[in-house]
């Protein structure tokens, strides 16, 4: 007869491995796809809050983002790149009071990983247009 300690210490070697080939294994058929669409966030200074939207433009501008057909029409002039999002002629204050965006996810098949500071809301909207206004 094999000791107590043996035995348990073998049953916790066993259970691990079944884990691990089991949270390894491939993925299956009935796993549900990944969301498609960008997830946009909108944050106040040092995080104090925040909101965020997840923006769907395939196969058309769809989902809760209040703008979403023309924050899908200003990402499809970009190329998909936020950087290249066309400026609105805004006048707005020089009241620093910083505002932090972040895009990921997928748009249009290509992935997006994007942030970006701005000085405050106005100079955010203008720089942005509909992508962030929500």
């Amino acid at each position: 007869m094999r000791p107590p300690v043996l035995v348990a210490a073998t049953l916790t070697a066993l259970a691990a491995a079944v884990t691990a080939l089991a949270a390894a294994g491939p993925a299956r058929a009935t796993d549900p796809p990944a969301p498609q669409g960008v997830f946009l966030t909108f944050s106040g200074d040092q995080g104090a809050w925040m909101r965020g939207e997840l923006l769907r433009c395939e196969p058309e501008a769809r989902g809760h983002h209040p703008h979403a057909s023309e924050a899908c029409g200003a990402l499809d002039g970009a190329h998909g790149n936020l950087d290249a999002l066309v400026a609105d002629p805004e006048m707005c204050t020089q009241v620093y009071a910083p505002v932090t965006v972040s895009a990921s996810g997928t748009y249009r098949g290509k992935q997006i990983t994007w942030q970006k500071t701005f000085a405050n809301a106005c100079t955010m909207e203008a720089s942005t247009g509909y992508v962030f206004r929500f």
